[in-house]
């Protein structure tokens, strides 16, 4: 009668446990960034400790603020950079190297069955592995640093079954918004989602790694599905270390099942200034547009690119367009294949792999009473910059609307 969250917690804490229990777990693997590295080694060495836990178990990316944008992020960089090399972590993404949730998967961290904590909200991707991802903060991660070891309360789980073919031109992302549009903002808080149907089986580990990603949209802790072929063709020769994939029970308990159509889905997009306020892109085509941004660990992965020049491929921007691999490894690939050269030529800016303005840090911040469309995960006010207006989007419809200046429905152009 177990769900695949609580398996997952009771082979972490050494017992079995169910939803609304307390556990102290063991932690597989631990991830923080350039932005809260800094706040958990600074609490870590408060703690008056000298050595992490385990150093090959620690994962740290650079890329919310990179390039360095001021003097300040550079002196930050600096000091992580030395705390890095003195406790002999080898698992470290420098400037560049791309996106926490990309590169952590891309490096065989986020296995099914494990337990993968990120100081980031947005950790929960790794459940597209199967994993038990979840975000935590920095105070909370420097006690992972130190013991291995957190306190959880095991959450009850909502269980998700989107079913049908999408459509052309309706994607991941539009599937995911239109959960999130269901749910709510806050229908899913401190609870786990499972992902069912063959609308999600269909979708390959990106398409997955876009729905894990936005579960904590919805208030979710974390958002997981059931791993499969793709999931073991994906950590073939990738996986850092064996595991052992869990599923729920037959008779697992949720405490709340939605439905989603996927085969009569439309394009979606999510209204200004909450994740939640979705709607139909029909129902705000037309609306004009200064900047369109693709990218971000939402849907800054290869075949996020390769949609938008499907899209721009032989024709111009309307509008300015911005670009952002979610890793070194797909920037390279952009750059084989041919898909970086379509976007260049159809007048959008490439820029360095990393988080960019998603969270109003640099490469694209807006101003004052701008409007984005957006791939990212969030448009609250005040995130890419204050008084500009976000809608988020699938990256085909943030093409369309590249192409005409205003939001388009992909399915028209």
């Amino acid at each position: 009668m177990s769900t695949i969250s609580e398996k997952i917690f009771s082979r972490a804490s050494g017992k079995e446990v169910k939803a609304n229990e307390f556990t102290m777990a063991k932690v597989d693997y631990a991830m923080a960034h350039d932005g809260t590295s800094v706040l958990a080694v600074r609490s870590f060495k408060k703690m008056g400790l000298d050595k992490v836990w385990d150093p090959k178990r620690i994962v740290i990316p650079f890329d919310h603020l990179t390039p360095a944008n001021t003097e300040t992020t550079a002196d930050l960089h600096h000091d992580i950079r030395e705390w890095i090399a003195e406790q002999g972590i080898p698992n470290f993404f420098d400037v560049g190297e791309g996106i926490c949730h990309q590169v952590l998967p891309e490096n065989g961290f986020a296995m099914p069955g494990k337990l993968v904590v990120g100081a980031d909200s947005h950790s929960c991707t790794y459940g597209a592995f199967g994993a038990f991802g979840t975000g935590v903060g920095a105070t909370d991660m420097s006690e992972i640093f130190a013991s291995g070891k957190l306190w959880f309360k095991v959450p009850e789980t909502i269980k998700v079954t989107a079913s049908g073919k999408l459509s052309k031109n309706v994607l991941a992302k539009d599937v995911t918004l239109k959960v999130i549009g269901t749910v709510g903002a806050a229908g899913a808080t401190y609870k786990a989602a499972e992902f069912y149907g063959d609308t999600i089986t269909d979708l390959s580990m990106s398409g997955r790694m876009t729905l894990s990603n936005m579960a904590i949209e919805m208030g979710g802790k974390a958002g997981i599905v059931p791993p499969d072929k793709k999931t073991f063709e994906f950590l073939e020769g990738r996986a850092v270390e064996d595991y052992e994939p869990v599923y729920a029970d037959d008779d697992a308990e949720y405490c709340a099942e939605y439905e989603i159509d996927g085969a009569n889905l439309e394009p979606q997009v999510a209204r200004p200034h909450q994740v939640d306020n979705v709607c139909d892109v029909p129902e705000v085509a037309g609306t004009k547009v200064d900047q369109v941004f693709i990218g971000t660990c939402t849907n800054g992965r290869l075949e996020d690119l390769e949609v938008a020049a499907d899209f721009l491929k032989g024709e111009k921007v309307a509008v300015r367009t911005i670009v952002i691999p979610a890793s070194r490894s797909i920037m390279i690939e952009a750059i084989r294949n041919g898909i970086a050269e379509t976007l260049l030529e159809a007048g959008a800016t490439l820029a360095t792999p990393g988080c960019g303005p998603c969270l109003g840090g640099h490469m694209g911040v807006i101003g004052d009473g701008e409007v984005c469309i957006s791939t990212a995960n969030r448009n609250f006010r005040g995130r890419m910059g204050t008084g500009g207006q976000i809608y988020l989007s699938s990256p085909a419809t943030a093409a369309a609307s590249a192409l005409t200046g205003e939001i388009t429905d992909p399915r028209e152009v």
